[in-house]
């Protein structure tokens, strides 16, 4: 790829971010408060990374067993009020423990 295409594409990746990221402080100068909408966007930040992060947990191990064995034991953690290093290695064990029994 040449230099200048590639300065291109970056411009208009540059551009496109940094619009969708304005667009919002310019268009909306007040508080919002419709219940509905505040709603709305306080969750819109864990829908999209709950959306990015379970197809990948299915994708990381190479039984999809081992996999949902990790995500119940995480959900598990996490609902019991334990911290982000307890539930991440509590699910790695869970992950590991399964892989080991079926090999």
């Amino acid at each position: 790829m040449k230099n200048s295409i590639f300065f291109i594409y970056l411009l208009i990746l540059a551009g496109t971010t940094y619009l969708i990221r304005v667009i919002p402080f310019t268009a909306i100068k007040e508080k919002i408060n419709n219940r509905f909408v505040r709603s709305f966007l306080y969750y819109i930040p864990y829908a999209v990374l709950t959306a990015m992060t379970i197809p990948a947990i299915f994708y990381a191990t190479s039984w999809w067993v081992g996999a949902a064995a990790g995500l119940l034991t995480a959900v598990i953690f996490a609902l019991k009020g334990k911290g982000l290093t307890t539930v991440a290695i509590a699910s790695c064990v869970a992950v590991f423990l399964i892989e080991l029994i079926r090999f």
